[in-house]
């Protein structure tokens, strides 16, 4: 029996994705049409003979997150439930935490991943590779390839190339170490709780000989509980014949940042040609003009004059007039794209609309297309003190009954470029590269 573990983070992180995870968590953002984290679950329900899935974060429990988790058990038929950390425990320290509800029924193996990816998801892969090359007690990382400038930017591990074994790893070296990158997805055995015990063991011995003498952090960081599996567990395993490196060619990459939403959007809508079919649109008489990749909801309303793709995901309920044209965009709910519209690499908040003849533009922050290795750079929201040219996003917020508003309206015949549109902001004019509050 198989179990997985898809750790969700928690509100003091993501920073680099806001102003998007403001209202909604992270997890739960609609990426290719579905919530970030059902592309991780739909992968975990593939894999033979896995019995439950457990998310692991530190959210308060919302009407949203519970609302997600009834559904999914629902639509899945599996054990889908959420174990709230009392701190930011790291991802080591998170499991370790909660090891007796994942060794519940006494799993011979159980997967992590970390909801901030996406990916092929290549597990019952890793399952396969696990049993032709590790011992039988052996842990495996996914791995892909980078380049090497862009390696600096994650875990990189060094292997025997004849074994796949883990020779070397260094979490985010300052000099080039190796061009294989952690994809922060793990197949672990009961056995690694052994090795995050005797960490966990030392930093309780730590606390006491050099305890912490200022007020105690909200983060928890100086916790002997905060626990990083990259870090302070597979460092620590690199060499010993226990932890193998299964890569992939599959498309991976990171959600941190917002223009990585819409990278990621691409990536799975492709992937639906083969996954999800059902979920990608297509030309009809009577029907918008559909180039590319495009996910339309059943209750969006779309004039058949529009023009939408490649790479759109637009959401429930949405409203697109005549003549709009729609390119590398997500539209959230209730969204109102009034007739000749232009929509390019941007996120439409829930309940925003875009006036007639109006444009919506941000600047791509694509990898490289010329180097196969590249992955995508998420960029912080400043950088040398000036908002860091982007995707457009409209944001929105909730009333505290729940009730949706606070919309933002862009007026007809205005340019929006590169800029963060925030709630309450009465647009009487074009902004390029600004944070409207």
């Amino acid at each position: 029996m198989l179990k997985a573990v898809i750790l969700i983070g928690g509100p003091q992180k993501g920073t680099r994705f806001r102003p998007l995870s403001f209202e909604v968590p992270k997890p739960l953002f609609p990426v290719a049409g579905v919530p970030m984290l059902q592309h991780h679950i739909e992968a975990c329900v593939k894999v033979p003979n896995l019995k439950e899935i457990l998310l692991i974060g530190f959210y308060q429990p919302n009407e949203e997150l519970n609302r997600f988790l009834f559904s999914a058990q629902q639509e899945f038929k599996m054990s889908i439930r959420y174990l709230q950390e009392f701190a930011a425990l790291g991802t080591g320290g998170g499991i370790y935490h909660f090891r007796d509800q994942i060794l519940s029924g006494s799993p011979e193996a159980f997967f992590v991943l970390n909801a901030d990816v996406c990916s092929a998801f290549p597990l019952t892969e890793m399952l396969n590779f696990q049993k032709e090359h590790g011992e039988p007690n052996s842990f495996v990382i996914l791995g892909t390839t980078a380049n090497r400038k862009q390696s600096l930017n994650y875990g990189c591990i060094v292997e025997n190339e004849d074994t796949n074994e883990v020779l070397h790893y260094v979490e985010k070296p300052s000099t080039f170490v190796s061009d294989i990158i952690n994809c922060g997805i793990y197949l672990f055995n009961p056995e690694i709780f052994q090795h995050i015990g005797a960490v966990f063991q030392k930093n309780q011995q730590d606390m006491l000989l050099y305890p912490y003498d200022g007020e105690e952090p909200t983060n928890g960081w100086h916790r002997a509980e905060a626990i990083r599996l990259e870090q302070d567990i597979f460092t620590a395993l690199a060499g010993q014949g226990r932890l193998y490196v299964y890569k992939t060619l599959s498309f991976w990459s990171q959600i941190k940042s917002a223009g990585s939403a819409i990278y990621a959007s691409r990536l799975y809508l492709n992937q639906y040609h083969t996954t999800h079919p059902e979920r990608l649109a297509s030309n009809k008489e009577g029907a918008p003009k559909i180039t590319g990749n495009v996910y339309i909801h059943p209750t969006a309303n779309i004039d058949p004059t529009a023009v939408l793709g490649p790479n759109v995901s637009i959401g429930t309920g949405v409203t697109i007039g005549a003549g709009v044209r729609v390119r590398e965009s997500i539209i959230l709910h209730g969204a109102n794209l009034q007739d000749q519209c232009c929509v390019l690499n941007s996120i439409v908040g829930w309940d925003s609309t875009i006036g007639k003849w109006a444009r919506v533009e941000g600047t791509p922050s694509d990898p490289n297309p010329n180097d196969p290795f590249a992955k995508m750079d998420s960029e912080t929201l400043f950088r040398d003190g000036k908002l860091t040219p982007s995707i457009t996003i409209l944001e929105w917020c909730f009333h505290q009954n729940g009730v949706r508003g606070c919309n933002v309206t862009i007026p007809s015949e205005v340019i929006i470029l590169n800029s963060i549109v925030l709630p309450h902001k009465d647009l009487n004019h074009s902004f390029k590269n600004q944070i409207i509050l």
